[in-house]
Parts: structure tokens; C-alpha cells; sequence
């Protein structure tokens, strides 16, 4: 588990994690193949439709956890178990220990429970002189190693054959075949085989425990669990709250869901049910000694609270790491204390305080990749932003974001410092004035040498639109224009190509002048009270009703608009302005891919190759296929490898986090390289700031651009 005082060493253990050269291809190649495997098992499914069962199950479990605990324990006291609630890990801890005295045991062994880690169990027994043996094979390696989990499903994916191959050479005393997987499972087979045997007391985790008949329910891929279940004459059951289900079909409609999620599996090789004490000769009158302890911990306050409810709805799929390109640099060990990725940024707040959560919590691109995959469709981006805005209400504002908060509320005083800025500029920009020549470190957190930063723009695009719109006299639509900052006072150019690809089909296009920053940064940062202000600001300098839509050329805009204004409004005089707006809310692209049925014969021709970065805030929001069929519009469509990830801006993340940041982006540009194309075309302001700052810093031949200067030069 990750363990750091402050920023500077969490970023001295990201640096270790990211000179591991086998952690970056072991996990470059799972990232990939978990895509492509998901796709395929998910295939002919109506996902997002089980994914909001899955989650409506789980709501309704959690609401009424306490009532579902005391149908369950009824149950399975019945059937000779005895049921305890634990208020919190020490409870727990003492309970589970308590159990193993009464009982005489002296050998315990586990299956896995990540629970039981959330508690540290191992240690708190080992303490109380138990021997404590996990059976999981990756459980056993990692305990082997005085390591935590780096996954919650794959606790051992961060480790080598030969590192593994060297620790079963340490513990047999004989060399082991460093190439031989299969015979290394049969050694860990063979040491194991006589602690099951000998072992005293069994362990293991929940994934369902069943109100109406007091069943506990578990998928695994090993037998070991069955072994720790049914052969040690005790046997205890772990579980938090949030594992109590109503019945056995919502049980069976979740695993429909999590092995495909998990492991791009239809099903687990294991699927075990357990009503109750079995028979076992040396119990009590034939029967085994069974206790399942179920865990609070904070889960029963958890559910009273709005902003952080759904986080009990977790499967414990682990799709949220699969997906998280952070993750997919740095493992498990570095993202998460005891949880792991996205959901673990989040759990290690709730479950183990602000303390261990400060830095943890930081290290989050708010790409949405986690929220798009999950099992039970948890926000987890929204989580993550609101344990950083309260972190800001419990600890005092930082004094970066104190003045960012000030400023940005302000649309007036905003954009008077960005024309201040952009006079006093020209000393240190460099290539024409089009780039800063550096900035300190002192402001960015870190080197930024890896990209060139943009210069603001002589002038903005709020000064320019008067001259460039040409509104046609009978508009098939007319729609208002939302800027974001980026483009307003950056890139302005892209925002006039916008425009004029805009007139040319016939749309009228409006620009509300009231507007400013989407506030999205306000929100990375933890900045509530500004964001909200900025949000409410924005609704009430649109008469959004008045248009056909409200068009951005910003995926992050676009994304923060739809789905966080009406949220983070809720219950606000504008609440209700607020839903309208979020509701005409469009992409550039998507609204012309959706209302003009473009053909070839549309385009001028050009000789230009392009490839396509997908901003994460559309194709995690639906928007695929529609940017691509407007490239094999207007040039030759040549695909990049990975098109479909990060690029490593995310705004204040590429701030704070430079070395993750500048991975990221150097690995989009080689790939747009590799591809053979000659621009490298996306529908974000803030990719191109990181795309053509990687290349421009790289001296690329590769050109980065946005679709609307694509399209503007392209089209007839």
C-alpha cells in the first residue's frame, strides 16, 4: 500500500514507478488486450441497460442495509451461523481474533478479501501470535513479499515470472525454472496443499451475501477458496455492508455483469454458494464453526450522504484501474493506499481519512474512462472532484487556488488579467510570439520543458466574432456559441473556423458575450464555491431555450456542461435554466455529423494524411463514429494505434503532474507519427495545447489541428 507524507515524495514514488520499465509494458499490454477483450464478451449485450439494473439493485440494497443485515442474520442463524457487525476495523479485527482463541486455532488461512485488507487483518492477527497463510497465488506472492495488492483483482500483475520464479527459489530452497509458468503454479500448488490441511481456521471474503435466505455468494477463478471454506473446522466470513443483497436473482443479475468487467469473462470458474455451517468431524456436533462478520466502517453514514452514496455500489470489478491511463503508468501500488484506481482515490478518503487520501486524490485526469466503464455506472469523477472540494472546506483554500477562485468568479476581472498578460507576454515568448519560452517551476509544479505552452492570442475571439460571422438571412438552425476560455483568449482561430463552417450550412450562430470559463478548472482544483458561481453565471448569459443548440468546440467544456451543471445546480434558483441548457449542450462535430448529410463531392480535394485523437469528454460520452466519418470527408482517414486515449492534458492535472503528462502525450505523438499521417486532427483545445506542445517541443513533422480548421479549409 502507498504510504507518503507530502506531494514531493509522492512524486519521488511515481518517479520510481515510472523508471520501471516491465510495470510500463506489463501494464501497456494489459490496457489494450482488457479493451479489446471486453469488447468482445460485452458483444450483442444492451450494457448501458444492465448497467442501470445493476445499479438500481445496489441503491436499493443500500438504503436499506440495516434492514437487509437484520433479515440476513435471522437467516443464516438458522442454519447455524453466527452473524456480528463490526462498527469499524478494529471491531473487526478483535471479533475475528476472539473467534480463533475460543476456537484454539493456531493456523489460519485466506482467499482473498480486500475487506480484509481495508482492516489490515494479517497484521492485527499475526500480531495476537496467529499464523496467517493467504492461498489466493497472487495473494500468496505478494504476502510472500511484504507487498499489497496492486489490483483488486490481479494483486500481482506488477510482478516478473523471474521475480516470482526467485521468490519460489527462496521459499522451496530449490532453483526454479524461470520460463516455466505452469511449473511454478504446481510449486505454489504444493507448498499450499498442506497448509489447507493442517490449517484450523478458513477465511474469506463476500462478493454477495443474500438477504431472503442468509447465503453468502463468492466468484473466483481458483479452488483455493473452496478449500479454505470447507476443510478447516472453522470458518469465518468477512464482509462490508454494501454486500447485503435482497435476494438471489438481484445476486445472479450482478454476476452477469462483474466477471464480464472484470476479466472479460461470461463467467468465473467459480461460482460458490454457502447456506450455512456444513458437516465437519472435528467441530462441534459434526458441524463447522461458522461466523460471518459484517463490516461498517463508515458505510452506514456513507449512504446518508448524496456526494458520496453511490461509491456503495461497487462491485469490486476493478474495470475502473483497467481503463485509467494514470494507472496504466504508475500500478496499483502507487494509485491507491488499500483500494486501487479510480474507486480507490475515493475509498481511501472514506474509509481511511483525509491523511492518507491528500495526495492520492490529486492524482486523478477527470478523463471519465472510469465512469464509462464501470460495473454500476458510479460517477467517479464527480466523487473524486467533491472529496477534493472538501478537502479545500475542512483544511483552508491553497494559495494557488485562493487566487484562481477570486479571479475566475469574476468574468470581468478574468478577463481583464488575461489582457494584462497578454501585453506584458512578449519578453518571453518565443517562434514568432506564438509559444512561452518557459515558465517557472515554481508555478507549474514540475518541468514543463516537454511541450511548448501556447502565448495568448493577440486578440480574442470575443473581439473578432463581430467581423467574422456572415449569418444567413434563413438559417436552417440558429445556435449559441459557448467559447471556454482556451479558445476565446488561445486559440481564437479555431473558434472562427468553427464559425464559418457554421455559416457555410446555414446555421446563424449567436455569442452571448456574458459567458466565461466553463469552470471545469475551478472544479479539478477543489474550487466549489467559484465553480458554482461560474456555473450559475454561464446558464444566466444564455437564453438557452431560444436556440437549437448550444454548440462548443471544447469536449471538456461540452462534457462539464451537460452532465455537472445540472448537478452541481441543483436545488439553486437556477436549476432550472440549468437542465435546459445542459440539454441543448453539443459537440462542433457531433452536430454536424447529426443535422447535415455531408458527401465527398462537399470537400476540396487534398493530398493531406490525418488521424484522429478522441477527446476523453466525448467518446466516454458516446461521440465515436461521428468525428471519424467527417475526416473520410475531408482527407485521407489514416488511423493512429490507440486512438482512443489519453493524450495527458486534463487540464491543472498536466500542472501538478508533468511526468505523467509529458508520457502520455509523447506516446500519442509517436503513435500519430507511426500512423504516416500528416496532421493529427481533435476536437479539443486543450488536446492541441498538449499535442502540439509535445510536438513542437519534439521539432514532429506532425502538424496538430482542430476539426473545425480541418473542415473550414477543406470544405467547398
Amino acid at each position: 500500500m502507498a504510504e507518503h507524507k507530502n506531494m514531493k515524495e509522492y512524486h519521488g514514488q511515481i518517479k520510481e514507478a515510472l523508471d520501471d520499465k516491465f510495470l510500463r509494458k506489463t501494464l501497456d499490454k494489459f490496457a489494450v488486450d482488457y479493451k479489446a477483450n471486453r469488447a468482445r464478451i460485452f458483444q450483442g449485450w444492451d450494457v448501458p441497460a444492465l448497467v442501470s439494473e445493476v445499479a438500481d439493485i445496489k441503491d436499493n440494497a443500500a438504503q436499506h442495509m440495516m434492514e437487509l443485515f437484520e433479515q440476513f442474520k435471522a437467516e443464516a442463524e438458522k442454519r447455524g451461523v453466527h452473524v456480528h457487525l463490526a462498527a469499524d476495523g478494529a471491531e473487526a479485527n478483535r471479533i475475528i481474533a476472539k473467534i480463533a482463541k475460543d476456537n484454539d486455532c493456531k493456523t489460519i488461512i485466506k482467499s482473498k478479501s480486500m475487506t480484509a485488507e481495508e482492516i489490515h487483518l494479517n497484521p492485527a492477527l499475526e500480531k495476537d501470535g496467529f499464523r496467517v497463510v493467504e492461498t489466493d497465488l497472487g495473494e500468496w506472492i505478494i504476502q510472500n513479499r511484504n507487498e499489497g495488492p496492486s489490483h483488486m483483482v490481479m494483486p500481482a500483475i506488477h510482478l516478473s515470472r523471474y521475480q516470482v520464479a526467485d521468490l519460489f527459489t527462496e521459499i522451496t530452497k530449490k532453483e526454479q525454472d524461470r520460463e516455466d509458468i505452469q511449473k511454478m503454479v504446481k510449486v505454489a500448488r504444493k507448498e499450499l496443499r498442506a497448509e489447507y490441511i493442517n490449517a484450523d481456521m478458513g477465511i474469506s471474503g463476500a462478493n454477495f451475501a443474500v438477504a431472503e435466505a442468509g447465503v453468502v455468494g463468492t466468484v473466483t477463478n481458483e479452488g483455493n477458496l473452496r478449500l479454505v471454506t470447507t476443510l478447516p473446522r472453522v470458518h469465518v466470513i468477512l464482509a462490508g455492508l454494501e454486500k447485503l443483497i435482497p435476494t438471489v436473482a438481484d445476486a445472479l443479475r450482478c454476476i452477469q455483469v462483474l466477471p464480464r468487467n472484470a476479466t472479460a469473462q461470461a463467467i468465473t470458474s467459480y461460482v460458490t454458494w454457502i447456506a450455512g455451517a456444513n458437516e465437519c468431524q472435528p467441530g462441534p456436533d459434526g458441524k463447522k464453526e461458522m461466523h460471518i462478520v459484517f463490516l461498517d466502517n463508515g458505510r452506514t453514514k456513507i449512504v446518508q450522504d448524496p456526494a458520496f452514496k453511490d461509491i456503495l455500489r461497487c462491485v469490486r470489478c476493478g474495470a475502473c484501474a483497467n481503463v485509467c491511463p494514470v494507472y496504466r503508468l504508475i500500478g496499483g501500488h502507487k494509485m491507491g493506499y488499500v483500494y486501487i484506481g479510480a474507486v480507490g482515490l475515493a475509498l481511501t478518503y472514506l474509509y481511511h481519512g483525509a491523511d492518507k487520501a491528500r495526495s492520492l486524490v490529486q492524482n486523478c485526469i477527470g478523463c471519465d474512462s472510469c465512469k464509462n466503464v464501470c460495473s454500476a455506472g458510479i460517477d467517479l469523477t464527480r466523487i473524486i472532484r467533491e472529496i477534493r472540494a472538501r478537502l479545500i472546506k475542512d483544511e483552508g483554500n491553497n494559495p494557488a487556488g485562493g487566487v484562481m477562485s477570486l479571479v475566475m468568479k469574476d468574468r470581468n476581472r478574468f478577463h481583464n488579467l488575461l489582457k494584462f498578460v497578454k501585453f506584458s507576454q512578449a519578453p518571453v515568448t518565443t517562434k514568432g510570439g506564438r509559444f512561452i519560452r518557459h515558465l517557472p517551476e515554481i508555478l507549474t509544479g514540475g518541468d514543463q520543458t516537454f511541450r511548448q505552452l501556447p502565448a495568448l492570442a493577440p486578440k480574442s475571439f470575443r473581439q473578432l466574432f463581430k467581423t467574422v460571422v456572415k449569418n444567413p438571412a434563413q438559417p436552417k438552425f440558429t445556435v449559441g456559441l459557448f467559447s471556454g476560455c482556451a479558445q476565446d483568449f488561445i486559440y481564437p482561430e479555431q473558434l472562427v473556423a468553427g464559425v464559418r463552417v457554421l455559416n457555410k450550412l446555414g446555421v446563424a450562430v449567436e455569442f452571448p458575450e456574458a459567458q466565461s470559463c466553463c469552470g471545469l478548472p475551478l472544479e479539478m482544483m477543489g474550487q466549489r464555491e467559484a465553480s458554482l458561481e461560474v456555473s450559475a453565471q454561464n446558464v444566466q448569459g444564455f437564453d438557452a431555450g431560444k436556440y437549437n443548440a448550444v454548440i462548443t468546440l471544447c469536449a471538456s467544456c461540452a462534457g462539464h456542461l451537460q452532465h455537472s451543471y445540472p448537478a452541481l445546480l441543483k436545488g439553486t434558483e437556477t436549476e432550472f435554466a440549468a437542465n435546459v441548457f445542459a440539454k441543448k449542450v453539443m459537440n462542433f462535430s457531433d452536430f454536424i455529423a447529426k443535422n447535415f448529410d455531408l458527401k465527398p463531392e462537399d470537400f476540396k480535394p487534398t493530398t493531406d494524411k490525418v488521424c484522429y485523437h478522441s477527446p476523453c469528454h466525448m467518446r466516454n460520452n458516446g461521440i465515436v463514429d461521428e468525428p471519424r466519418e467527417l475526416l473520410k470527408l475531408a482527407a485521407t482517414y489514416t488511423p493512429a494505434v490507440e486512438e482512443d486515449t489519453c493524450c495527458g492534458f486534463g487540464g491543472t492535472f498536466s500542472i501538478k503532474f508533468p511526468e505523467l503528462s509529458a508520457e502520455m502525450g509523447r506516446k500519442k505523438i509517436e503513435n500519430g507519427e507511426a500512423s504516416g499521417a500528416d496532421v493529427m486532427v481533435t476536437d479539443c483545445p486543450g488536446c492541441v495545447m498538449q499535442l502540439r506542445g509535445v510536438a513542437t517541443a519534439k521539432d514532429s513533422a506532425l502538424k496538430v489541428e482542430h476539426m473545425a480548421e480541418l473542415l473550414a479549409r477543406t470544405m467547398k
